[in-house]
């Protein structure tokens, strides 16, 4: 008898006995790539600790990691649901470039407060989304092309707006990148107690959704995680939010702004994708287009709406890009598109589409922001960083095709 533990309600004692202990811990099969992502990460993470004597997981390192690479994680966020669905979208740095401006301009020349501005650019950034979607879903062109001649579309018009650097910008502004939560509870000796507290909360809220899950997943009698593992999992993940806490309560400033962004969008865009018919039907689209609209999912609709979210995504990364930058310059943006889709695709995305999550996307964010901040500190020159960041690229599509042919041959 041929049982797949996936897909099969919990079988009686001394059946589940005849299964096969491959079969039987099947249930892992589509958690074990992202075991693998968490653990590459935490390889890495360990590896530059040694290689820079220490200086990786300093706390203001810690700190400055999330606040240089939190536009990728940004852009990977709607990255993935663009890959997921089986398109591609090469223009979001020219988009970040484009929308920087606006905001700039908004506040330098028309002397908007820097509210308004973002509210401004938030919509300038889904008008964009809805322009590339309307190309890709309605008139069936396909979307590297769209995309593509997005990115030299936008990439002129900020050209346009900005021709020389855009400063001088309100210093509210400028903290959303650079700046840290208040610290309103004072000090456990030198650890900001804001800091402690979230990392608490975060955990508890996280632990608390693993065991809702596994409980509905058992009421509806679906295989789950083995208890040990269950557990163990719940473990390293908290010593992992307990470990980065602890550092970053004894950064500079705490708990940095753009973490609070990131942390609420991965929240968001983890439940849309997961509890959401939209993102059921993102996922459907992405495994067969075909059968999904014969099932009555409007493709048209989806693929509209994806680009949208991306465009409105892209603004926020221009946001948090040019906070960070203290001003906007065209040339802001360069090759964000290529470190998103990389984030992607070493976080587990499929090439094929179908497969990908928010939280690999995270992860492959955070592998690239490692490697670079490692390389960096071990004074590395920027084109062999290049290169290497290229070649990891490369062998994490290459790991993720041939555990498919494996898994296809088994």
């Amino acid at each position: 008898m041929s049982v797949d533990m996936n897909t099969t309600p919990n079988l009686p004692a001394g059946e589940r006995a005849r299964v096969p202990l491959s079969q039987r811990l099947g249930g892992l099969g589509g958690n074990a790539r992202q075991y693998g992502i968490f653990g590459a990460l935490v390889v890495i993470i360990l590896l530059f600790q040694v290689l820079t004597d220490g200086k990786l997981l300093l706390a203001n390192n810690v700190a400055s990691l999330f606040q240089q690479n939190a536009y990728v994680m940004i852009l990977a966020i709607g990255m993935v649901m663009v890959i997921v669905a089986g398109h591609i979208d090469l223009s979001v740095g020219s988009v970040v470039a484009f929308v920087g401006g606006i905001v700039a301009l908004s506040m330098r020349d028309l002397d908007l407060p820097w509210a308004v501005a973002i509210l401004i650019g938030l919509a300038a950034g889904a008008l964009v989304g809805a322009w590339q979607g309307f190309w890709v879903a309605y008139i069936g062109i396909p979307a590297f092309i769209v995309t593509l001649a997005g990115m030299l579309v936008f990439r002129g018009l900020a050209l346009v707006l900005v021709g020389e650097t855009v400063a001088g910008l309100p210093p509210e502004f400028i903290s959303i990148a650079g700046g840290s939560l208040p610290n309103v509870l004072g000090f456990v000796g030198n650890a900001d107690v804001v800091t402690l507290v979230i990392g608490a909360v975060a955990f508890l809220a996280l632990a608390f959704t693993q065991v809702r899950a596994r409980q509905s997943m058992r009421k509806h009698n679906l295989h789950a995680e083995p208890v040990g593992v269950f557990i163990t999992k719940l473990v390293l993940v908290a010593l992992g939010i307990g470990a980065l806490t602890v550092i970053l309560s004894f950064s500079a400033g705490g708990t940095p702004i753009v973490l609070v962004i990131v942390g609420v969008l991965v929240v968001v865009y983890s439940f849309l994708m997961g509890r959401t018919v939209f993102g059921r039907h993102i996922y459907a689209i992405g495994g067969n287009r075909a059968a999904a609209a014969l099932s009555g999912v409007s493709t048209k609709r989806v693929d509209f709406w994806i680009f949208v979210n991306i465009g409105v995504l892209a603004a926020v990364a221009a946001i948090v890009t040019t906070s960070r930058a203290g001003a906007a310059i065209a040339a802001a943006g360069q090759n964000y598109e290529l470190d998103a889709i990389a984030a992607c695709f070493i976080g587990g995305a499929a090439v094929t589409g179908g497969i990908g999550r928010i939280s690999g996307a995270i992860v492959g964010a955070l592998i690239m922001g490692v490697l670079n901040m490692g390389l960096s500190i071990m004074a590395v020159d920027p084109a062999w960083q290049q290169a290497i960041k290229g070649l990891v690229l490369l062998l994490a599509v290459a790991f993720d095709l041939l555990n498919k042919r494996r898994a296809g041959t088994r």
